[in-house]
């Protein structure tokens, strides 16, 4: 049988490797971390990647923890509707909902679709050879007739196949995240733009709430604390936003500097090893594709591998198939992460404007700017 060497646990590598394994794989996954327990954070599936999760058989368990419901859209500072849609129209649109949950909860589900022993946790990867699929780790040699680059932003496999690619580099914003109960019962989906500065709501299943928020690096650095660095930052906006914060507990919020790859490999594979994820293609979170183009990477390049065979595998129908539509999504995002961080009175009354009358004007135009990520299909077996 031939083997697979997956390197990365997280979502796009767990279901690259559930994906190649139904296709008859022998899988390993090489995780450098000693638990697969990711950060408290939520994400969004949306129709595209739950099409993805079909062909897996994950899925309709996805579907069963869809929590948002009723009126969505983004709002000004004050709490004023920007746009607006809702979890019925996006149904309707798509033939599918946009799934809110804890990354948690995604790992989890993979991972326990996972054949037996094909995880190895603690096992860092120190070379793999696109020529003749040798994998170096700490704990041994792997020999390899596919191996998955999942290791992501700062993919040290992507360093070594691209030596000249540009590097990550920074957003221009810091973000927070955390998981705080709900205060209410019915709390809709939102996202808040003002000066610069983002705030985002998602009702999870459980009660729970996902909350993020951005603002240009530095800005309030002088607060210290996450908690009192997010009430002054966001002192005087809508509710239920201080409601959410009051209820965060300080160590529980999460900060980091956004950094993001400004254009694609030029490849997203060489020889034996094909790339996945943020190793190819990280993007920042302003559209909610992250995730949601890993786990297309997963399947399309299990479908392009198909059953294992004496032949090598040819990876570059991958890199046509996942290069140019992931590129589109990176710059899509980056034109978003830009215009939150507008601060300018002016600037931000026009943008705020225009978006009110597009919506007004234009029909759910928050959801047609979505029509060519969310209605992708993965390929037919």
């Amino acid at each position: 049988m031939s083997r697979a060497v997956v390197i990365g646990g997280g979502i796009g590598g767990l279901t690259a490797a559930v994906a190649l394994s139904l296709k008859g794989w022998d899988v390993t996954i090489c995780e450098r971390a000693g638990s697969l327990e990711p950060v408290g954070s939520g994400l969004a599936v949306a129709p595209n990647a739950l099409k993805a999760l079909d062909t897996i058989g994950a899925g309709d368990k996805v579907r069963e923890l869809a929590a948002m419901q009723g009126q969505a859209g983004v709002r000004a500072s004050d709490g004023r509707w920007l746009l607006r849609t809702s979890a019925e129209a996006v149904m309707a649109r798509f033939g599918d909902p946009t799934v809110l949950l804890l990354r948690a909860t995604l790992v989890d589900l993979l991972a326990r679709r996972l054949p037996a022993g094909a995880l190895r946790l603690g096992t860092s990867v120190e070379t793999a050879d696109p020529g003749t699929g040798r994998v170096v780790t700490g704990q041994g040699d792997l020999d390899a007739d596919l191996i998955v680059a999942a290791d992501g932003i700062n993919s040290a496999v992507r360093r070594a196949l691209f030596p000249s690619h540009p590097a990550p580099v920074h957003s221009g914003v810091t973000s927070w995240r955390v998981v705080v109960p709900s205060p209410e019962p019915d709390l809709r989906s939102s996202e808040t733009w003002g000066r610069g500065q983002v705030f985002g709501v998602m009702p999870l299943a459980d009660g729970l709430v996902y909350c993020y928020a951005t603002a240009p690096a530095g800005r309030a650095a002088d607060v210290p604390g996450g908690k009192r660095r997010l009430t002054a930052l966001f002192s005087g906006w809508h509710d239920p936003i201080p409601r959410l914060l009051a209820a965060a507990r300080e160590n529980e919020i999460l900060e980091h500097d956004i950094f993001a790859l400004p254009s694609p490999p030029p490849a997203f594979h060489a020889g034996r090893v094909a790339l996945l994820g943020d190793a190819a293609h990280a993007m920042t979170p302003n559209m909610g594709q992250g995730a949601c183009q890993a786990i297309e990477d997963a399947v399309v390049l299990a479908h392009v591998a198909g059953a294992p065979g004496a032949a090598p595998v040819d990876l570059a129908p991958y890199t046509a198939a996942r290069r140019a539509r992931t590129a589109g999504v990176m710059r899509r995002s980056w034109t978003l992460c830009r215009l939150t961080q507008w601060s300018n009175p002016l600037a931000v009354r026009a943008r705020d404007t225009v978006m009110t009358l597009a919506g007004r004007l234009a029909g759910d135009v928050s959801l047609r700017q979505f029509d060519d990520v969310f209605t992708w299909r993965p390929p037919a077996s």
